[in-house]
């Protein structure tokens, strides 16, 4: 009798290994600094551990509730009340999740029928699309304007169509690090109000906004509001990355569909993770120091770039800093950051990934959720290009 595989049909046949897992895996091949993948050098506050701890020695170790620890949902409804001035009910429109990839694929699922479109913003993270794919719809990629990575209403004005289930935003932004500003959540607010269309809004990088300014949430806009699931981390918020803990804000109505995906998908979260961090959170301090804890990274790298061959981009949000290469190399930008990693010892990543057609506009990404050592590590290699 022989043995037989039987062959698969690809449910997502475009999909191979993430840009992240490979230069990653380049970086630690060839010693460099690892600048791309956006996960933090440093751990998180011994407090939160000693918190997870305790949870763990007072016996939660067990299923949590599916939707979340109690505990964990009213300190995250209090969080956003306090911060964005928007109430939620505990019971009915939190859910806690497996990190916010996992959130995002459950309100895909939850909402997107077969042939549904869904708007997503170029360059956007890569696992929206497919996404879109397992839940049968189709995704529609409008440009944010090249440069500025600014959105272009009119273009997703012409994007809507009857078919038009949701649209994704995603602010502060991976990867050009820009955020939106009251005014284009206002525009996005006027455009979808006569509509039925469905907002997931991606905000895991709330608490980094720099330079004075506020995070305009989806929940700070109550015709937003009423229509989006809002997404956050407890990874990237307390450099946790590795817990993959989220949260997913809602009106019930779309929560309770919501969470008849997510207790087929998830059922629950690390019960002790979530005891923890609704222990941790009581303080506001460490959330409400993270832009400045962050922007002095971001300054930090700036400076040691000033004068560099490198043209920085504005940089308004999250831990990333988006650089203009043209001056330095002809190269594509694929190929630069695997020339980078291999010659000059500091890993980076081509925005292109984030673009469905590989839009190339000579642009590379650098995660600054590093330690000051392997900035100025970095900073010293990157100012001899």
């Amino acid at each position: 009798m022989t043995e037989r595989t039987p062959a698969l049909v690809s449910r997502l046949p475009q999909v191979g290994t993430t840009i992240f897992s490979v230069m990653s895996a380049l970086a630690a091949q060839c010693g460099a600094v690892n600048l791309g993948q956006g996960f933090p050098d440093f751990d998180c506050d011994s407090a939160l551990l000693d918190a997870v701890g305790q949870a763990m020695r007072a016996g939660h170790n067990q299923y949590a509730p599916m939707a979340g620890v109690p505990a964990l949902r009213q300190a995250v409804a209090t969080k956003i009340e306090a911060t964005h001035a928007r109430p939620y009910c505990t019971e009915a429109e939190i859910t806690i999740t497996a990190g916010a990839t996992q959130a995002i694929l459950t309100a895909i699922l939850a909402i997107v029928h077969p042939g549904d479109e869904v708007i997503v913003l170029d360059p956007c993270y890569d696992s929206y699309v497919p996404n879109i794919a397992l839940a049968g719809g189709v995704a529609v990629r409008v440009p944010l304007t090249p440069g500025t990575f600014r959105p272009d209403f009119d273009k997703i004005s012409a994007a809507i169509t009857p078919r038009t289930r949701a649209i994704i935003i995603n602010s502060p932004h991976n990867p050009s690090a820009t955020t939106w500003s009251e005014g284009d959540m206002r525009q996005l607010q006027d455009l979808l109000a006569h509509t039925d269309i469905l907002l997931i809004s991606d905000e895991v990088y709330e608490h980094m906004v720099f330079d004075g300014a506020t995070h305009q949430s989806a929940a700070r806009f109550d015709g937003l509001a009423a229509r989006a699931f809002i997404v956050s981390s407890f990874g990237k918020t307390f450099h946790v990355t590795g817990w993959k803990v989220g949260t997913v804000a809602a009106p019930a109505p779309l929560m309770a569909e919501f969470r008849k995906v997510h207790q087929f998908n998830v059922f629950s979260v690390n019960t002790p993770m979530q005891h923890g961090l609704a222990h941790y959170l009581q303080d506001p301090a460490p959330y409400l120091q993270l832009s400045a804890f962050y922007q002095a990274k971001r300054d930090l790298f700036r400076q040691g770039l000033e004068g560099s061959r490198l043209r920085l981009l504005p940089a308004t949000g999250t831990y990333f800093q988006c650089v203009d290469i043209s001056a330095v190399s002809d190269l594509s930008e694929a190929d630069f950051c695997q020339w980078l990693t291999r010659e000059v010892g500091v890993a980076a990543i081509p925005l292109s990934a984030f673009y469905g057609d590989g839009f190339d506009q000579r642009v590379v990404r650098f995660c600054f959720a590093k330690q000051d050592d392997t900035l100025r590590a970095a900073i010293e290699r990157l100012r001899k290009l």
